[in-house]
């Protein structure tokens, strides 16, 4: 008896020594609570509201037309927030050389992109955040340079990712103010 029992579950063994955990993340969060949520209000929640600014500054008529379906949309996941604001933070840092999206709003969204990445001690998957030493030497020397496109998918789709990690952090920190 005790023979079947082990010849049934002994293929799912190297199984699931090989799989990882679902909600496994490239974050060092430990018991650093407190700290996140005093360096967000310090520092990045006022860059986020610039950026939500600018963003909302550059208007575009796609954007405000609803039937562009193919914009990613992002979610702030109960319980997984700092997973959520990685994966936000990592996806705007594609948007970081897309030449259609003015330079000024670029620069910013991967200014704070990288400050959500470095509070978290987050790293994305694929290695984006290697910009990050680049985007922290920017001067705000620059105007902002639109370009004249007449749809400009990229914007809409950034300006919706840049929505929803403003949201995200703000749900986060009613979450640890607690």
């Amino acid at each position: 008896m005790l023979h079947a029992f082990f010849r049934s579950t002994l293929p799912v063994l190297p199984l699931l020594l090989v799989l990882p955990p679902v909600n496994a993340s490239s974050c060092a969060m430990g018991n650093r609570t407190t700290e996140i949520r005093v360096k967000y209000e310090n520092i990045l929640s006022h860059d986020i509201n610039e950026l939500v600014n600018m963003s909302a500054e550059d208007r575009d008529k796609c954007c405000r037309n609803k039937k562009n379906g193919n914009i990613k949309v992002f979610f702030c996941n109960d319980t997984e927030e700092i997973e959520s604001l990685q994966s936000m933070a990592c996806n705007m840092l594609r948007f970081y050389k897309k030449q259609r999206i003015s330079k000024a709003l670029r620069e910013k969204a991967a200014f704070v992109s990288c400050g959500t990445l470095q509070v978290l001690q987050c790293k994305c998957r694929t290695k984006k955040e290697k910009v990050c030493p680049d985007v922290f030497r920017i001067e705000d020397t620059e105007t902002s340079e639109q370009s004249k496109k007449k749809c400009n998918q990229e914007v809409c789709e950034l300006k919706e990712n840049i929505s929803s990690l403003r949201s995200c952090w703000n749900k986060f920190e009613k979450l640890i103010s607690r």
